[in-house]
C-alpha cells in the first residue's frame, strides 16, 4: 500500500486552493525610478533656460561662484543693446529695470553681467560704472571658461 503525503497529486479533503488577492498596495520602485529620471533630466536643462539673450561670452581662466540667492541677469548683446533678464531697455532706464527685475532687496542680491565679446570695453564699463554708483556691489561677470565654451561661469569682481 503506498501512502500519500503532502505532496501527492491526490485530491485532499479540506484544503482549498490559495486565492490570488488583488494587489491593494502601489509598488513605488517604478514611480521612484520615473521621478530620478525626470529630477535628473530638469536639472540638466534648467540652467540652459536662464537666460534667452544670445550672446558670445568671452573666455577665462576664472572658477565659478557659489551663489545661494537668484541673480539679476543683464545682458549685453553684439549690437550693443542692453537686456535686463530677456527685457530690452535703455541706458537711461537701466537701474529702473534691475529694481523691477531684482524686487525689494534688488541691491542685494547678486547681479550677472553677460557682455558679447564683441562688445566694446567702452560699453560694459558704462553699464558697470551706472549699476555700481547706484549701491549694486556684488556685481559679477559671466565669461566661458577656456577649453569649455558650453557653460557660463560667473566670475566674482569686486567694485
Amino acid at each position: 500500500m503506498a501512502m500519500g503525503g503532502p505532496g501527492g497529486g491526490g485530491h485532499v479533503r479540506g484544503r482549498r486552493r490559495a486565492r490570488k488577492r488583488p494587489l491593494s498596495e502601489i509598488n513605488v520602485t517604478p514611480l521612484v525610478d520615473v521621478m530620478l529620471v525626470l529630477l535628473i533630466i530638469f536639472m540638466i536643462s534648467a540652467p540652459l533656460l536662464t537666460v534667452a539673450v544670445p550672446v558670445d561670452l568671452p573666455e577665462t581662466e576664472a572658477s565659478s561662484v557659489e551663489s545661494t540667492q537668484e541673480p539679476v541677469t543683464v545682458s549685453i548683446n553684439s549690437a550693443g543693446t542692453i537686456f535686463v533678464g530677456e527685457r530690452e531697455v535703455a541706458f537711461d532706464s537701466l537701474i529702473g529695470a534691475v529694481l523691477d527685475d531684482g524686487g525689494a532687496d534688488a541691491r542685494d542680491r547678486p547681479l550677472f553681467l553677460r557682455a558679447d565679446a564683441q562688445v566694446p570695453y567702452q560699453a560694459v564699463a558704462r553699464v558697470m560704472a551706472r549699476l555700481s554708483t547706484n549701491g549694486f556691489v556684488k556685481l559679477n561677470l559671466i565669461t566661458d571658461t577656456a577649453g569649455n565654451t558650453a557653460a557660463a561661469e560667473p566670475v566674482e569682481g569686486d567694485l
